[in-house]
């Protein structure tokens, strides 16, 4: 039986990681988990307060998403997760030689970015900590790399095309 699998939606806050992920996740026909959700209330209100979080605030929150993959892995399940995973020691914690998810990396301008932000409305994770997440993020070398200055429509095709899935 093929290992089920999982893709990690990556990139800083307002690239589209949810709205990809969703969207990737019903045209596959896999489940969907917003990796925010996993975050402490001390996180969240940290975050909500403007203040960007250290790599201990994060410690705790990378060992429940390597747990989540862990237990999606183990009940057969395919899944799409939304995750910043800004640097490569973040994403080296979440995974393990048992299960290897796939990246895609969802890449734009801190200009674009920060004008999907100025949009987006009810979320924790404020603009101004935008450029901390620029600051903190290490593009990936092991990840698909996709471009975000297209529809959502046109990101989902290209990642399917791009990790071979099959809806």
């Amino acid at each position: 039986m093929e290992q089920p699998k999982t893709i990690i939606i990556m990139g800083v806050s307002g690239s589209g990681k949810t709205t990809v992920g969703r969207e990737l996740a019903e045209k596959l026909g896999y489940t969907f988990y917003d990796c925010d959700d996993l975050h402490s209330v001390a996180n969240i209100n940290k975050m909500r307060n403007g203040v960007p979080l250290s790599d201990v605030d994060r410690a705790s929150w990378l060992v429940s998403i390597r747990g989540l993959i862990a237990k999606t892995q183990a009940s057969g399940e395919n899944t799409i997760l939304a995750c910043s995973a800004l640097k490569e020691r973040y994403r080296l914690t979440m995974i393990d030689d048992d299960h290897r998810p796939t990246f895609v990396y969802l890449r734009g301008s801190e200009e674009l970015i920060r004008s999907r932000l100025a949009g987006r409305r009810n979320h924790f994770m404020q603009e101004t900590l935008l450029r901390s997440q620029f600051d903190d993020l290490e593009e990936p070398h092991d990840a698909i790399t996709i471009e975000i200055d297209r529809s959502v429509q046109e990101t989902v095709r290209e990642i399917i095309e791009q990790t071979g899935c099959q809806p």
